[in-house]
């Protein structure tokens, strides 16, 4: 799930990163709208979360050039509270409208609901409780270990799209792990056997996907 957000304030940037890492998101990060549009080019963008008020193109304008191209979610933040000036970010093409100061609780929740996320999310006869930590193979408990658990997550959330060992063991094992990356693959083999060889795809060079549309 390949968000975008983009603020030029970069303490905010970095705060509001580390959530939705923590949470599974790929976060791609712009400083102003020209980089913002300039990332949305170069990535297939699922969401984005954009500041209003940002130097060379604000908020507005690149919700507007991102809606007239491509049917990506798009949240605007701003610190303007005036009725008019949500009305004039809805009107813009925006999903959602948050006024700062944010708890970035609130934020993530949100943005989960636009994707329209819930505490199960399912792929053929696998389904991730979320709120269980728990991973279901045709309704059965597969027995996940923590670790086994959160790949499986970032995976889902992830579903079709190659992640790199590098981007699993900055969300599973954390930013500050300094172990073999090799770890990642004996993992990825363990969860392989419970949920079925097919199911997770190694691209040589490159890393993992959760095949969409298996079922073994």
């Amino acid at each position: 799930m390949n968000l975008l957000l983009a603020d030029d304030e970069p303490m905010m940037l970095q705060i509001l990163n580390s959530y939705f890492v923590k949470d599974g998101f790929n976060v791609l990060t712009a400083g102003d709208g020209e980089q913002a549009m300039e990332l949305f080019y170069e990535h297939k963008i699922d969401i984005a979360v954009l500041d209003w008020m940002m130097p060379k193109l604000n908020g507005v304008e690149v919700c507007k050039e991102i809606k007239k191209v491509s049917r990506a979610k798009v949240l605007l933040l701003t610190a303007k509270g005036e009725p008019e000036d949500e009305l004039y970010a809805l009107n813009a093409g925006a999903d959602e409208y948050m006024r700062k100061p944010f708890d970035p609780r609130v934020l993530l929740v949100r943005v989960c609901k636009l994707m329209n996320w819930n505490s199960q999310m399912r792929e053929g006869d696998l389904l991730v409780d979320m709120n269980a930590l728990k991973v279901y193979r045709d309704g059965k408990d597969i027995q996940a270990t923590s670790k086994e658990f959160q790949l499986m997550k970032y995976l889902i959330l992830n579903k079709g799209q190659i992640v790199t060992r590098k981007m699993l063991l900055d969300q599973v094992w954390g930013f500050d792990y300094f172990g073999d990356d090799r770890t990642v693959d004996t993992h990825i083999r363990r969860l392989r056997e419970k949920i079925g060889d097919s199911r997770i795809k190694t691209y040589r060079g490159l890393g993992y996907s959760l095949e969409v549309g298996l079922d073994e």
